[in-house]
């Protein structure tokens, strides 16, 4: 039985080729082998049940945020150590040692006399973005213990220091890339208080958190979380509120109007707005963002946009 599995897995595996990426089919073929009882040949007939199953998928906790959030990076010049930077790679004798970042800093945040190899201010949604309000003061990473980090630090200090044709553009990718893996390294540690990090880091809730980012138009119930997250209901309401520190019914409003918010600063329609966000109308949306706020939505709308909004009853 486990051998004509295996044989019909990897015939499927053969066909759907082209709607997946090698990892992927990798991890399908894991799966196979390790539960060939749970696979029947119908479902294999169909990629989206063995690759793209919500039970099995693994959850992304970062791809939300940078999909909602615009991330910037400026690069000071050489050698200005009061120059306003949060993202700095530090070392000794031109050799990378630790990856600093302290996403609230006024200025560099180094101490003593260590050198500076290379910085950055790293803009990711500011005040708007809840990941960003979650990170602790200050991360210092070790690149002994993040090979890839240490890697990409140094091309970074590499491009830094040499003016060389599509310098900006190297050092604006390698940011990203080398933020990308500071953020995963702070989801990773967690946080010992009540918050997204905390929640991000657990793991059961962050499998919630994840639903309700992917998905904030859903009518999630509390009942569709909790079994997301392999909980019972009462159990998940606990575990929730004690991680994050607030509810899941107050944590997806706050999401929304954050996404809200975002759309709105891009110069999209109230009416769209609220729809594509979970709200069942453009005038719940407003009385809900203005108490989040403190304003009205249409305060935020490009000049003209306004206008055409009252004009359209939105």
């Amino acid at each position: 039985m486990v051998e004509r599995v295996y044989d019909e897995g990897r015939r499927f595996l053969a066909r759907c080729k082209h709607l997946a990426s090698f990892q992927d089919i990798v991890a399908a073929q894991d799966r196979l082998l390790q539960n060939p009882a749970h696979a029947t040949l119908e479902s294999m007939n169909n990629p989206k049940n063995v690759i793209e199953s919500p039970v099995t998928a693994k959850r992304d906790r970062l791809s939300a945020f940078f999909d909602a959030f615009e991330m910037s990076v400026t690069v000071p010049v050489k050698g200005a150590r009061d120059a306003v930077a949060n993202l700095i790679v530090v070392g000794e004798g031109g050799c990378a040692r630790d990856v600093i970042f302290c996403p609230n800093c006024d200025a560099m945040p180094v101490r003593g006399d260590a050198m500076i190899l290379a910085a950055a201010t790293i803009e990711f949604g500011g005040v708007t973005n809840p990941l960003m309000n979650a990170m602790p003061e200050r991360i210092v990473i070790p690149l002994s213990e993040a090979p890839t980090l240490q890697a990409l630090t140094a091309a970074l200090v590499a491009e830094a220091s040499d003016m060389r044709c599509g310098r900006q553009v190297a050092l604006d990718r390698l940011c990203e890339v080398i933020m990308l893996l500071v953020l995963r390294r702070a989801i990773d540690m967690g946080s010992t208080r009540p918050g997204l990090l905390a929640g991000l880091s657990h793991p059961a809730i962050h499998k919630a958190l994840v639903a309700m980012h992917d998905h904030p138009s859903r009518s999630w119930r509390i009942e569709e979380l909790a079994s997301i997250s392999g909980l019972s209901r009462s159990r998940f309401m606990t575990l929730f509120s004690k991680v994050t520190g607030t509810t899941p019914a107050a944590y997806l409003k706050a999401w929304r109007l954050t996404l809200g918010q975002r759309e709105l600063q891009r110069g999209e329609r109230i009416k769209s707005v609220a729809r594509r966000v979970g709200f069942g109308s453009a005038a719940a949306f407003s009385r809900a963002y203005a108490l989040a706020f403190g304003h009205s939505p249409i305060s935020l709308r490009k000049p003209g946009s306004a206008s055409r909004d009252v004009a359209a009853g939105n």
